[in-house]
């Protein structure tokens, strides 16, 4: 019974965090307008952006040396706290103070769930975890947009800040009860140097991810390729040692899982914007070919849960099937290739992320020896939503910078999908990941002595992923001429299933 509800309320507190990530996005508008901060909209989410990844750098290897459970409750207290701080705002600036402490809440919160499970459940029931992860981002990306379209004309949009939390409590409880007896007290590893240093490098990765946000409408060029040399210089020295490089093991596993969410991210916030403009396609069936993508990312993840394949062919088998949809979504912006392609394309798709995102979660803990769960599942989260914030930041440039030619996107994402497609082989054959990572120099000469090793940050973006950064659901496009996205108008937005959804909604939000 006490495991029953142990994975009750992990999925509950999953599934909260990427509804608020969600809900925020769709009426983020509405709150602007009142408030009176329109100036202030994009800050309302790259803050957030910021403030988780620099928490799942910390959260991470707080979890490694002290155990999950104060990362996780100080987690679970600042995000329902930054909900109600942003809920009782009387000003835009209040409200994003607020946001910042919820970014900030949600990331230990979502790094302290991957280390528990590695601590509480046995290594073979780590797919069906995981699996229940990734439905636990794609619902509320199907079911929020309703729910949170009615709370926000009868009650306001206040109600949509102000009512999580107490749904947290009530999952903080189940979970609590879950965790009785369970061997989640103690760290698992000695104290390790460089703690300041990464945190340092987190907060500048966040800046120069904030950057090609900005830089990525029109005129802003500039901003987007300062962000990019901040990016190159900072983010290598939060992930495994040989990330950029595909080493073997879990430098590829972390690689793999960036390649993939920025492929499908940038592609999908570009989907309904498409669909509309090319194909006079409605709101609503734009939306119902999102939901199909959705439902089929989390039919994929359960098969994965279930081990129908194995995670080779998970991996292959999702990379390819990721390109095809590309491909074939990028065809429909052919006028004599027929609409009705668009459904099975996306569908495809969505298939795709599903084997490969919860598996490559799985080979994380796998690839991980006791003490360095945290760090390396931040290490995972980090890298997939600043990969999916740089795919839609670029792609949405190229798209401006061709005027406006939907088929730049498409082939820019098939890139990085045939990117991941070989890559995806080099996830296996590393080894276990041990000792302590390095900073600068030092720190690269030590990964690279222990090739499977891992460092700090990972959100998305679920979680952010930036998600986990996020999940905003303005297009890059859409932004740069004050449309409005399909995907914030149905009830089919997928963009919220996984911490980089939320990295590829903040980046795109950001840019209004």
């Amino acid at each position: 019974m006490s495991r029953r509800a142990l994975t009750a309320g992990l999925v509950a507190l999953m599934s909260l965090v990427a509804f608020e990530y969600m809900a925020v996005a769709i009426a983020m508008p509405v709150v602007a307008e009142e408030l009176g901060g329109l100036e202030l909209y994009g800050l309302a989410f790259s803050g957030a952006m910021a403030a988780s990844v620099v928490g799942t750098v910390l959260g991470g290897r707080w979890a490694d040396l002290r155990g999950p459970m104060a990362p996780l409750w100080t987690g679970v207290a600042g995000f329902g706290a930054g909900l109600a701080v942003a809920g009782l705002a009387p000003s835009m600036e209040v409200l994003i103070a607020g946001r910042f402490v919820q970014g900030f809440g949600g990331a230990l919160v979502s790094v302290a769930l991957y280390v528990l499970v590695a601590r509480v459940y046995p290594e073979e029931l780590h797919p069906r975890i995981f699996s229940l992860f990734a439905t636990a981002w794609v619902v509320p990306s199907m079911v929020g947009p309703v729910i949170v379209g009615v709370l926000t004309d009868t009650l306001g949009w206040r109600s949509v800040f102000l009512l999580v939390p107490f749904l947290t409590v009530v999952a903080g409880l189940l979970l609590l009860r879950g965790l009785a007896g369970q061997p989640v007290r103690g760290g698992q590893r000695g104290p390790a140097p460089g703690l300041p240093a990464k945190i340092t490098w987190a907060a500048v990765t966040a800046v120069g991810a904030a950057l090609m946000q900005y830089g990525s409408t029109d005129g802003r060029l500039p901003l987007l390729i300062i962000g990019l040399v901040v990016l190159a210089v900072a983010l290598p020295r939060l992930l495994p040692a040989g990330t950029l490089r595909a080493a073997r093991g879990l430098p590829s596993v972390v690689g793999l899982r960036g390649l993939a969410a920025g492929a499908f991210f940038a592609a999908e916030v570009m989907v309904p914007l498409m669909l509309r403009e090319e194909r006079e396609l409605s709101t609503t069936a734009a939306g119902l070919v999102l939901t199909g993508g959705a439902l089929s990312w989390s039919f994929a993840s359960w098969l994965q849960g279930r081990e129908v394949f194995g995670q080779r062919t998970n991996l292959r088998l999702g990379s390819a099937m990721i390109a095809l949809g590309i491909v074939v979504m990028g065809a429909v912006t052919i006028p004599s290739v027929p609409l009705a392609v668009a459904y099975p394309a996306w569908i495809v798709t969505g298939f795709g992320i599903g084997l490969i995102y919860p598996t490559l979660s799985v080979l994380t803990l796998e690839l991980s020896a006791p003490g360095e769960q945290g760090e390396n599942s931040s290490a995972l989260q980090v890298g997939e939503s600043v990969f999916s914030v740089v795919s839609v930041a670029v792609t949405g440039a190229l798209f401006l910078s061709a005027g406006r030619e939907y088929w730049v996107v498409f082939a820019a994402t098939l890139v990085m999908a045939v990117a991941g497609l070989a890559v995806a082989p080099r996830a296996f054959g590393g080894p276990k990941a041990t000792g302590t990572p390095g900073d600068g120099e030092a720190g690269q000469a030590a990964g690279r002595s222990q090739a499977g090793q891992a460092s700090a940050g990972q959100a998305s973006v679920g979680q952010a992923s930036v998600g986990q950064a996020s999940v905003g659901q303005a297009s890059v496009g859409q932004a740069s001429v004050g449309q409005e996205s399909a995907g914030q108008e149905s009830p089919g937005r997928a963009s919220g299933a996984g911490p980089a959804g939320a990295a590829a909604g903040q980046s795109s939000a950001g840019s209004v």
